[in-house]
């Protein structure tokens, strides 16, 4: 049985210190609860496979500042059994026009998430109306941008959730960020490489209205600076400059063996 989840929020994101987390959630605490999907350390990994087209259209309008932009994921969460064909996927639509983040979220088993993004089936077929629609967008934005895997991001993420009175709203910490554009395959172990420095911490509010002012403050108080981050982005961004090094690599070596050539003759 799939289930589609659809919401409208806003989001802020902010790039900490490491130092700067725990005397933030002392304070946080008095207004959030810890996320009940925590493991015993207090968080959970997250790890996303992001389509793109071969010309990297969902890349370059983030770079180019466009306002009105669309990410196509499918997203698991290992555990501590990893991740097979049977996980549970997420495959989500994220889509943003200014502040605004809208999400159109299917869920199903990871084999037929990955062969409904491929346009191999469709996996949502026979659902309800709501199911079948984001399918159909789905398959749509892949057949007409010939998306295709394009990395894997992974992080670790501590998450709190807001009170009767904020029920929609989150604060999300994430550490260990890493990525990869090769061996995209959810299911197998590969190395992925840092995209931030050990110490650097992503912090994001997520609302459904307006931030509570307890926030603003609480923001203010420990210093936290709006930054413009996205994950995938530095995901690709590093993908794309080991790609560059090793051209230039190949060229110094070619350079090198015409001038022995030469040396030679």
């Amino acid at each position: 049985m799939t289930t589609v989840r659809r919401f409208n929020r806003y989001e802020l994101k902010y790039v900490l210190h490491v130092r700067q987390v725990e005397p933030l959630v002392r304070d946080l605490l008095h207004f959030m609860a810890p996320d009940e999907h925590a493991d015993a350390d207090g968080g959970y990994r997250v790890t996303s496979l992001y389509y793109d087209s071969p010309d990297l259209h969902f890349y370059r309008a983030k770079l180019d500042g466009l306002r009105y932009r669309r990410k196509l994921r499918i997203r698991v969460y290992p555990g501590v059994r990893g991740v097979d064909e049977t996980t549970p996927a997420f495959v989500e639509i994220k889509q943003r026009m200014n502040q605004t983040v809208q999400k159109r979220r299917v869920v199903l088993p990871l084999r037929a998430a990955l062969e409904h993004c491929a346009g191999v089936r469709d996996a949502v077929a026979g659902g309800d109306a709501a199911d079948v629609a984001a399918g159909s967008e789905i398959q749509y934005m892949v057949r007409a941008l010939r998306l295709r895997p394009t990395c894997i991001v992974t992080y670790r993420r501590r998450a709190f959730v807001g009170s009767r009175y904020e029920r929609g709203m989150r604060l999300t910490f994430d550490t260990r960020v890493a990525g990869r554009t090769t061996a995209l395959d959810l299911a197998a172990p590969a190395r992925c490489r840092p995209l931030l420095p050990e110490t650097a911490v992503v912090m994001e509010i997520k609302v459904d209205d307006r931030v509570p002012d307890w926030a603003t403050s609480l923001v203010a108080r420990h210093e936290c600076q709006l930054q413009r981050v996205s994950k995938y982005c530095l995901s690709v961004a590093a993908g794309l400059r080991r790609i560059e090094a090793a051209r230039r690599g190949e060229r110094a070596v070619a350079r090198r063996g015409s001038e022995e050539r030469w040396t030679i003759f």
